[in-house]
């Protein structure tokens, strides 16, 4: 077990190091439960405005670096910018979140170039050049993207916070054309990575927030089989950087996912339990997670108990200390303060 505190400690656990301090960052940690990142919002004119813009997203990403001393810096940008490139005319409206001019077929995923579509993202490339330029020697950068599945369910059901039903009914109905929908975001997705790492980053993430409540075969073609084209257009395209893959929900099919996609580690969402998780997952491999958002609004000592328990679990595996999802808005900054801490003080 290494107790030092090496460059780039994340990364090293991405490799396969294991740490009884293990890294830590957080989901969301840029984001509306800091007061300089509300003000940095108020200058952009919209959330995208705010994505495409590198002199912002760049200081959006570094304001919980210098905060909190984070071992990770995750870009920040929104899974929906590659549909936006795709021509799905994505906006964020105030009180209801993100919304996306509806592509229900492969050809309204085809309508703009795929050269073009990546090139509509430079920006994004842009910022990550400019924050590894900036950041701490010692603190790993990561990209990151949506899976083909949680990016094709903005892009049918149109917005976010539904039942996902239209989109899992097409799975059903329609699953020649939802098939080929999730090859076309899948290669974009991975020149998008591609792209990103050739800027600078240090590993890569894909974010499967819509994972879950998916029948084992239904969740092995439209979310491991897509996730797994990925993987390998990355290899296939020369990079080499660790991918964390996050498929939220996921339950009993996260060891499957984990043995048949090729990602280097695993996300844990808060449901997953300790034990099981690392008695399923293949041995040695890297976890991230998984800390309810919720007890990080709480506090108190139970929130010192649970980081504990967390960090004990995986003592005897390469572990990154995370959230089993994002920093919510109410989140006290002492409670994250508190949490690494903690983190950085276990013995």
């Amino acid at each position: 077990m290494n107790v030092t505190t090496p460059s780039r400690k994340l990364l090293r656990t991405l490799q396969g190091e294991a740490f009884e301090q293990p890294p830590i960052w957080m989901m969301r940690q840029a984001g509306r439960h800091l007061p300089e990142y509300l003000e940095l919002r108020s200058r952009a004119r919209d959330f995208l405005d705010f994505c495409y813009s590198p002199s912002l997203a760049v200081e959006a990403t570094l304001q919980p670096i210098r905060r909190y001393g984070m071992d990770g810096a995750i870009l920040f940008a929104d899974i929906l910018l590659i549909l936006d490139a795709m021509g799905r005319n994505v906006r964020f409206i105030k009180g209801e979140g993100p919304r996306v001019d509806v592509a229900d077929s492969v050809e309204a995923l085809k309508v703009v170039p795929m050269e073009t579509v990546i090139s509509r993202m430079s920006p994004v490339y842009e910022t990550v050049s400019r924050v590894r330029s900036q950041l701490p020697e010692e603190t790993t950068l990561i990209g990151f993207a949506g899976s083909p599945w949680t990016v094709a369910v903005y892009a049918i059901e149109g917005k976010g916070g539904t039942t996902k039903s239209t989109a899992r009914m097409k799975a059903f109905s329609d699953a020649e054309d939802l098939d080929a929908m999730l090859e076309v975001l899948a290669e974009a997705t991975a020149y998008y990575l591609k792209q990103q790492a050739d800027a600078g980053v240090d590993a890569l993430m894909l974010f499967d927030s819509w994972a879950e409540g998916l029948p084992d075969d239904v969740f092995e073609r439209i979310v491991i089989k897509p996730t797994k084209m990925v993987v390998d257009k990355v290899r296939s395209l020369g990079v080499t950087q660790p991918i964390i893959g996050f498929p939220r929900g996921s339950g009993v099919m996260l060891p499957r996912y984990a043995q048949e996609t090729g990602v280097t580690a695993v996300g844990l969402d808060s449901a997953t339990p300790l034990d099981w998780a690392n008695e399923a997952l293949p041995q040695g491999m890297p976890v991230q997670g998984n800390l309810d958002p919720l007890l990080l609004i709480a506090g108190g000592d139970m929130l010192t108990q649970r980081v504990r328990k967390i960090v004990h679990a995986f003592r005897d595996r390469p572990h990154i200390f995370n959230l089993g999802h994002g920093v919510t808005p109410e989140t006290p900054i002492a409670h994250v303060e508190q949490v690494v801490k903690t983190v950085r003080e276990m013995t």
